[in-house]
């Protein structure tokens, strides 16, 4: 197992993988001390960094993330979701063939290990709203901001 660190706009982003694939993307509060970084990590930060600029749209990253037959479902339907775009957790919830599970999608949301390479940020309310996001909803914002998403703020 390797880890890393990488500092994005966003904040520490703690990267560890297990047999050259990517198993955690998640932001921590501070570094722990770091492995030799190979070159799966290098293009990890590469790539993320392309992303954080507004050059990389898609991941061409090879990720295994631990989770429930459930979330694992959820999350293979969160990579399905294009660039600047949006999806609701019920329109999640329609897609993996289960529409009542609204809730159960936004824990599995909640509970992603691999932030931003799953974009958990772009689910968002029925209603048009952000909803909830493990890291805050500012950092939630500022994801679909640099993606150039357009959020609609209700007035009510």
């Amino acid at each position: 197992m390797c880890k890393s660190y990488y500092n994005s706009p966003v904040g520490v982003l703690e990267i560890i993988c297990e047999k050259d694939a990517l198993i955690s993307l998640k932001l921590v509060k501070n570094i722990e001390k770091t492995e030799q970084e190979t070159a799966f990590i290098k293009t990890i930060k590469s790539q993320l960094k392309e992303y954080l600029l507004g050059q990389r749209q898609k991941f061409d990253i090879k990720i295994n993330p631990k989770g429930t037959t459930f979330q694992k479902e959820v999350w293979k339907e969160l990579l399905k979701i294009s660039y600047g775009k949006t999806k609701s957790y019920s329109e999640i919830a329609y897609a993996i063939g289960k529409p009542n599970s609204q809730r159960a999608v936004g824990f599995a949301c909640n509970k992603n290990p691999i932030m931003i390479i799953i974009p958990c940020h772009r689910v968002i309310s029925k209603n048009g709203e952000l909803g909830g996001f493990a890291y805050g909803n500012l950092i939630k914002h500022k994801l679909l901001e640099l993606e150039n998403y357009k959020l609609q703020i209700s007035k009510g």
